[in-house]
């Protein structure tokens, strides 16, 4: 009968340790996968910024008005928005998941601004003043 105890404590041990390391990994699988919608918000942001600073250095753009360069910037870089407007969605869904996707939806919408807001900015506090 003892040993019979023994053996069901054991049982229920390793049971639970295995538990407990399923529930480890899986820890550490949703910690990956913050760090990676992190990376991939980052890159996106990254690659979004260097497409809008090629933007700005365009000859072309030397001659326009604050409102043509901010429909130039506004329209420019679809791909490179896009991607970085989702990549910022899928990591604040993945940090805030209980927080409305249509709030994230509208801080994703305003880091894109921002970006854009930022650049105009840039062109006119750098452009050489009007003869």
């Amino acid at each position: 009968m003892r040993m019979l105890m023994v053996g069901a404590a054991l049982m229920m041990m390793t049971s639970a340790a295995m538990t407990s390391g399923a529930m480890t990994t899986s820890a550490m699988a949703d910690d990956d996968d913050d760090k990676n919608a992190q990376k991939l918000a980052m890159q996106g942001r990254d690659d979004y910024w260097h497409c809008l600073a090629r933007e700005y250095s365009r000859d072309s753009n030397q001659g326009l008005s604050e409102q043509d360069f901010g429909r130039s910037v506004a329209g420019a870089c679809p791909s490179e928005r896009q991607y970085y407007r989702v990549a910022l969605l899928d990591y604040l869904t993945s940090q805030y998941p209980n927080i409305d996707a249509g709030a994230h939806l509208a801080t994703a919408n305003r880091a894109v601004e921002s970006a854009q807001k930022d650049i105009v900015t840039a062109f006119v506090k750098h452009r050489p003043p009007q003869k």
